[in-house]
């Protein structure tokens, strides 16, 4: 289990979510809920004492306002990732839904949203991987403990890699040139900095025609309007580098003068482009995809059980690396977070080249040493593409609104904590089936005393 390396401070004071007593005008959740549904079961599962422990030592006792609890923080985070809501629109159904709300530890309804949208951009910031990566490890913990998987099961996973695409436009040259004179635009206008012309309105015009050229295919055309915006923007970058030339206002403008430079030197074949004004670390991904031939983000690799699916690790990379070199960073944090050691790992063939020679590696198409069980464990390494296809559809690992790399590493995180737990949900749904299916079973079998249904069914 990961533990922060800060020394631990005094906690602030939070609001209370528990007051102890009933209320006279209210009744409480536990009076109305049906307490057999799985997310009340799943909220006695969760060690919320830990995420108190691990995350009250960020929090002043002397300075800010009483914080909200933390349990309320991490709960909503956790349904944010197990239904896909944006951070607006889980506060909102949390204000609607009793059961979010006795999830976070709530005695009676609320009537009001309980944070604002931006307190949970504080907290993921506040938190960052490493906390994230304590809730992912509880996952774990809860899921071995309650049996759903055992430590064997871990012992067999499969490693696969997908693209994780960033919230932004798609990139063309006149785009981004003009989304670059407007930022620079507003930057001086912020910082009171005179320019002898900005290229404001000539700029959208060019783009405009640049846009219309290319749906025509007049290439020629659409070329020199791109040749004219890169114009626009060498002339306003070098008119603002002039006029903050030994002030303090180089501060300010340096990573978008960066960028900028960045943009006007790089050419059509060249390798690591910029492709964003906001997000300069995004990657150009080619995954084969027919439907999809570029993709604009970074690559997330995924480590899932082989059996159940229980995701162990959910890695964001930097740029486009490639499959094979990930496998060995991926292979050591799985083995941090499991009780015992990863001893068969299943690939395709982007993994070819790995190196890894402390457990088996068996790459799809291999027939060298195959078994007949290891081919059928093989055969079922395409488990894990629905697997993913349910956290992009379900979770939110299709596209990431979360800003920077360190946006990056915390999406992934939380999108494998969003599975988990709907593994988690749906297999305790099915165990409380099950048991209403089988106790009715078990005084029918024991009247007519067939001792081996009773046995078989262990009731």
């Amino acid at each position: 289990m990961l533990i922060f390396d800060m020394k631990p401070g005094k906690k602030m004071k939070e609001k209370d979510t528990q007051t102890g007593q009933t209320n006279l005008f209210q009744n409480q959740f536990i009076n109305h809920l049906n307490l057999d549904d799985e997310l009340i079961k799943l909220s006695e599962m969760i060690p919320w004492h830990l995420f108190e422990e691990a995350f009250g030592a960020y929090y002043s006792e002397t300075q800010g306002r009483p914080r909200n609890p933390i349990r309320l923080m991490v709960s909503v985070l956790i349904l944010q990732h197990m239904y896909g809501f944006s951070d607006e629109k889980i506060l909102k159904i949390w204000t609607h839904n009793p059961y979010f709300q006795y999830f976070s530890g709530y005695e009676e309804l609320q009537w009001e949203i309980p944070a604002d949208a931006s307190t949970l951009v504080k907290f993921r910031k506040k938190i960052g991987p490493r906390g994230m990566e304590v809730i992912f490890n509880s996952t774990i913990t809860m899921a071995l403990n309650s049996g759903f998987v055992n430590q064997k099961e871990c012992e067999s996973v499969i490693v696969d890699t997908t693209v994780m695409e960033k919230n932004i436009a798609y990139p063309t040259d006149s785009k981004l040139c003009q989304r670059a004179i407007s930022r620079l635009g507003k930057l001086c206008k912020k910082h009171n900095v005179s320019l002898k012309q900005s290229y404001k309105y000539v700029s959208k015009k060019a783009m405009n025609k640049s846009h219309r050229y290319a749906h025509a295919k007049q290439y020629k055309r659409m070329k020199n309007s791109n040749k004219k915006l890169k114009t626009y923007l060498g002339r306003l970058a070098r008119d603002i580098e002039r006029k903050i030339k030994g002030s303090d206002k180089v501060d300010y403008f340096a990573k978008a003068l960066e960028a900028v430079n960045r943009l006007l030197q790089q050419e059509q074949k060249d390798k690591n482009k910029l492709y964003s004004m906001h997000e300069p670390e995004v990657s150009c991904i080619s995954k084969g995809k027919a439907h999809k031939k570029y993709e604009y983000g970074n690559k997330v690799s995924i480590a899932i059980t082989h059996k159940q699916g229980l995701a162990l690790n959910t890695k964001s990379h930097a740029g486009n690396p490639y499959d094979g070199h990930t496998l060995n960073e991926v292979l050591q944090e799985v083995n941090e977070k499991i009780p015992t050691e990863v001893k068969q790992v299943f690939v395709d063939r982007g993994y070819r080249g790995h190196k890894i020679d402390y457990c088996d590696v068996f790459i799809s198409g291999q027939r060298k040493g195959m078994t007949t069980a290891l081919k059928k464990k093989l055969k079922r390494r395409s488990a894990i593409e629905p697997h993913i296809g349910h956290m992009k559809s379900e979770g939110k690992l299709r596209r990431n609104m979360l800003k920077g790399r360190i946006g990056d590493e915390i999406n992934a995180i939380l999108c494998g904590i969003g599975h988990n737990l709907r593994l988690l949900l749906a297999w305790i749904a099915w165990l409380f089936s099950c048991f209403r299916f089988f106790i009715p079973l078990k005084s029918f079998f024991k009247n007519f005393r067939v001792d081996w249904v009773y046995i078989f069914f262990k009731i």
